[in-house]
């Protein structure tokens, strides 16, 4: 990671976690609303992400990077799914936001999946060319490493941080990450009555 070249935006996720979010707004939604919840389309949960994390209509190249456990070989909650086959090196255009790079990292034995995270955190926070930095982590294993590690960042850097709970700091931004996925997953607000 310390030698990639990166974009203006950078979207980090904890790819575990955001599927077993996924899960279980979908089965929630199932069963309040009735009917069967389809797997999220991710572009579309991207896109969402994106515009939560401040990026603004136009030529944007955005880069996504997908860190997940080495036991996950896919997303279970989303469609594209295999992180070797449909996501990793791979992307897409938006007509309105520009163009996004999927890459996925596997955590490896060698750290815990939070360190991990931390570490990748870490280096986009004092990535120089990174000037939008949003952020999806597992809340009950990294919220106050990424804390930590943002008293530390020097210069101009919008960091959000998309979490299912309100989070209070000077140190980022943060949003409801529950919106997002819940667009993502094809639920409406028409339909809650």
């Amino acid at each position: 990671m310390e030698t990639t070249k990166w974009s203006e935006h950078v979207i980090l996720v904890q790819a575990d976690y955001v599927d077993r979010v996924a899960f279980d707004l979908s089965v929630n939604y199932e069963r309040m609303l009735g009917r069967r919840i389809p797997k999220a389309d991710l572009a579309h949960w991207l896109v969402c992400a994106a515009l939560d994390g401040g990026v603004t209509p136009g030529a944007n190249e955005i880069q996504v990077v997908l860190i997940h456990s080495k036991e996950k070989k896919q997303l279970d909650n989303f469609l594209p799914a295999s992180f070797c086959q449909e996501l990793d090196g791979k992307g897409f255009d938006d007509p309105h936001l520009g163009t996004f790079s999927i890459s996925s990292l596997q955590v490896e034995n060698l750290v815990s999946a939070s360190e991990f995270f931390a570490q990748a955190f870490e280096t986009l926070a004092d990535a120089k060319e990174v000037k939008n930095l949003i952020v999806v982590p597992d809340p009950e294993a990294s919220v106050y490493d990424l804390m930590a590690i943002m008293d530390h960042v020097e210069g101009e850097k919008n960091v959000t941080l998309l979490t299912m709970e309100p989070l209070n700091s000077k140190r980022f931004k943060n949003d409801i990450l529950g919106y997002s996925l819940t667009s993502a997953l094809g639920v409406r607000g028409d339909e809650f009555k």
